[in-house]
């Protein structure tokens, strides 16, 4: 099997991905609202396949044949809200998940720890 063709198909797909999947898909461009910044929070998830084989032919030594799929799910999933000091995550829905909870809970730990530290 040609492995620089299979290559080619896997780079292409992952340049792709790439395009559609960067840091600026997770974490959104900030919405001021008055004296609020909204930043969106999106979980996204993506699977890739690739998958190729030489086959005979009559005219050439062999011939490659491939083909790659791929599938992103993007899912909103709250704002971060930022308002002086007070930072707290919005969620969008109903879920409570254990995601969810560590991320809803992580500004109050970092004022906690910051209160620790600034206080010695």
């Amino acid at each position: 099997m040609s492995e620089s063709n299979l290559k080619g198909i896997m780079d292409v797909s992952m340049d792709k991905l790439r395009a559609l999947v960067d840091a600026d898909t997770v974490i959104g461009t900030p919405i001021v609202v008055g004296e609020v910044t909204l930043i969106p929070v999106s979980k996204v998830a993506f699977g890739l396949a690739t998958g190729g084989s030489d086959f005979p032919s009559k005219t050439e030594e062999k011939i490659f044949g491939g083909a790659s799929g791929a599938g992103v799910t993007i899912s909103p999933i709250g704002f971060i809200s930022v308002s002086g000091t007070n930072v707290r995550m919005l969620p969008l829905s109903g879920e409570n998940t254990i995601v969810d909870r560590a991320i809803a809970a992580a500004p109050d730990l970092i004022e906690k720890v910051k209160e620790v530290f600034t206080s010695k």
